[in-house]
């Protein structure tokens, strides 16, 4: 049976012992819950493979609490480097970088690069400061499902698989963080989260996106991108307008057309329907995308325990933000999108 235990000192003290003895430990970040293992031990790695029927060719993400503990397992940290970094660290920022020899294959996946982000959430921080090791630490949840956002959906995955949660509440931000690969220049983004490309380009001349991300058919390079991912037992359409009435005019219609299959349905505040269900979840507002972002994934969950037959799910401009969020949506719903514009 698995714990959940809040993060005070004594249940910290218990993490500590866990992790240094290999064990698993689902951890809370500002993005989403992690399965939070020793990096640079063997043993631990796999448990996380096992615990969440991962692919073995998929890399996992050290999570470091300081560039000191970063120097241990990376080359090309330079002062220059670090100046850049400052900008979005501590934060939702993974970076790729040569790995050295102290990283287990496990981690790369026998890869000479390694995925490193230094986490903004305190409880995240001070478990990685405590055991004075790396953490690897992937989304705390099944391979393929939607990524956990508190302790209650990670036990719903993790129960019996791993012997505590550390429950820090809600994660801020929801989805996963930006991955961007700095091993070359320009550097280029692998995986979109909440910082985007603009938000690179302050700092930068250029920034590249991966063609994995905006063509059909490449394999992503990035961890978390090359497989199914995000999915909901549920079927998901994605419904994208700028106009709110087509939107609300054409879940009305899908409703008419398909009264045998019960639909859950994702919305934003600002599309009016005209439709009395208890299968309606919000988006939040159209003009605050961080709120979706934060919803999207605990909202996906919600509909599988309601045991919706389909789930229909407003999408967004696939800029900034939108082009994160969308991401996630087109995995979720396997490439099933309907534009009415």
């Amino acid at each position: 049976m698995t714990k959940i235990l809040k993060p005070n000192k004594e249940n910290l003290t218990e993490v500590k012992k866990l992790i240094l003895q290999d064990e698993v430990v689902a951890i809370p970040t500002e993005t989403v819950y992690g399965l939070g293992a020793n990096g640079l031990s063997s043993v631990a790695v796999n448990k996380i493979f096992k615990a969440k029927n991962r692919p073995q060719d998929n890399p996992l993400i050290l999570h470091v609490s300081d560039y000191e503990m970063m120097e241990r397992l990376v080359y090309g940290l330079t002062d220059e480097l670090k100046l850049f970094l400052n900008n979005f660290w501590p934060g939702p920022l993974t970076v790729i970088m040569k790995a050295k020899k102290i990283i287990p294959k496990e981690v790369t996946c026998s890869l000479p690069t390694v995925a490193i982000r230094m986490p903004k959430n305190e409880i995240a921080t001070d478990i990685i400061s405590i055991c004075n090791v790396p953490i690897a630490a992937p989304s705390a949840n099944l391979s393929g499902k939607p990524s956990c956002t508190n302790a209650k959906d990670v036990l719903e995955d993790m129960n019996g698989k791993i012997p505590l949660i550390v429950d820090g509440g809600d994660c801020m931000i929801g989805i996963e963080s930006t991955v961007l690969d700095l091993t070359t220049k320009p550097y280029t983004i692998l995986r979109p989260g909440f910082y985007t490309k603009e938000d690179f380009l302050k700092f930068e001349d250029e920034i590249l996106i991966d063609t994995a991300l905006v063509k059909d058919g490449q394999i992503p390079k990035s961890p978390g991108q090359k497989y199914k991912h995000y999915a909901p037992k549920a079927k998901v359409l994605v419904l994208v307008s700028d106009d709110r009435k087509k939107v609300s005019f054409e879940i009305s219609k899908i409703l008419k057309e398909n009264k045998n299959l019960k639909i859950g349905i994702f919305k934003f505040d600002q599309t009016i329907l005209d439709v009395d269900s208890e299968n309606i979840l919000s988006l939040g507002s159209i003009f605050n995308l961080e709120q979706m972002s934060k919803v999207l994934f605990t909202g996906l969950r919600d509909f599988d325990k309601k045991n919706v037959d389909l789930i229909i799910v407003e999408g967004c401009k696939e800029e900034k933000l939108g082009f994160s969020i969308m991401n996630r949506l087109k995995k979720s719903a396997s490439g099933n999108i309907k534009y009415l514009d």
